[in-house]
């Protein structure tokens, strides 16, 4: 079997398990809950911070065979197949490349017909914003009036790029960028069940890196522990990931404040020499 990367193999599967969401989270539980959800859902934000993960768990907790239900059980045929990516009900669209008006009046077309075994037909399209201007505008009739067994999930890390007709057609949430703080526990959780040791501090420095995006932070770390059987050292996360430690920082700024033209002009040196990107700094 392939190697599975940490991204997919700890990708959330309830509410509960999204990181720093809870905002939206606790909105759209609250909805299910009141049966309140609405046919047209978008969701934006920065890369990586659970607007897909989010609209696969909406979409199981939709058409789970429990539901709907705030808590989908994850074990039915339709949370499996949601899970596995191959639901006949649940359709993942990427905006990037079906984005013509063509492709959107078939999927109108489709629409018409009943779900196959679930209670609800789901469109999830992923950067929806690379939607032409004359797909946005096919799409708005049936995002107006869908029918009742139709749900509409968008993702857009563009907001600015969606038409006004389709956010006022749409209930919109906002993701936020994830603090370091958060990032670097859900690491240290995950290495303690991959059984790796690396220090707090690298994976503080991994979750600063990561700028906000769980995904990313997944990957460094997925690339971090390739690098070594055995426990692995500051220095070496340093050098695999290429940033500058701390420490050096501070010493520039030590002798930028203490006017030592020569030290500064060493320590700029030395830090060109080893390959690092200057405007990093």
């Amino acid at each position: 079997m392939s190697y599975l990367v940490l991204a997919r193999k700890y990708r959330p599967q309830t509410f509960n398990e999204i990181v720093m969401q809870g905002h939206i989270t606790r909105t759209l539980t609250n909805a299910i809950v009141s049966n309140r959800v609405a046919h047209a859902i978008l969701f934006s934000g920065p890369r990586g911070t659970g607007k897909t993960t989010v609209a696969r768990i909406l979409a199981k907790a939709m058409n789970c065979k429990e539901g709907p239900i705030p808590v989908p059980c994850n074990v039915c045929r339709s949370c499996m197949e949601i899970t596995t990516g191959n639901a006949v009900d649940v359709f993942e669209i990427d905006g990037a490349s079906n984005n013509s008006v063509d492709q959107v009046r078939e999927l109108r077309e489709n629409v018409k017909y009943m779900p196959a075994h679930s209670l609800y037909k789901i469109y999830v399209i992923d950067e929806v914003h690379m939607l032409s201007l004359a797909a946005f505008n096919a799409l708005l009739k049936t995002l107006e009036e869908p029918p009742s067994h139709v749900m509409f999930i968008f993702a857009t890390t563009e907001l600015r790029k969606i038409p006004v007709t389709i956010l006022s057609r749409c209930q919109h949430h906002d993701f936020r960028r994830i603090d370091v703080e958060s990032i670097s526990k859900h690491l240290e959780t995950i290495c303690s069940k991959e059984n790796v040791d690396i220090a707090v501090e690298s994976l503080r420095l991994i979750a600063h890196e990561a700028d906000g995006s769980m995904r990313d932070a997944l990957s460094l770390l997925d690339q971090v522990m390739t690098c070594s059987d055995g426990a692995l050292s500051h220095d070496q996360v340093l050098e695999l990931l290429g940033v500058l430690d701390r420490k050096i920082i501070f010493d520039l700024s030590a002798a930028i404040f203490s006017k030592d033209t020569s030290g500064l002009l060493d320590m700029v040196e030395e830090i060109y020499a080893s390959g690092h990107d200057m405007k990093k700094l």
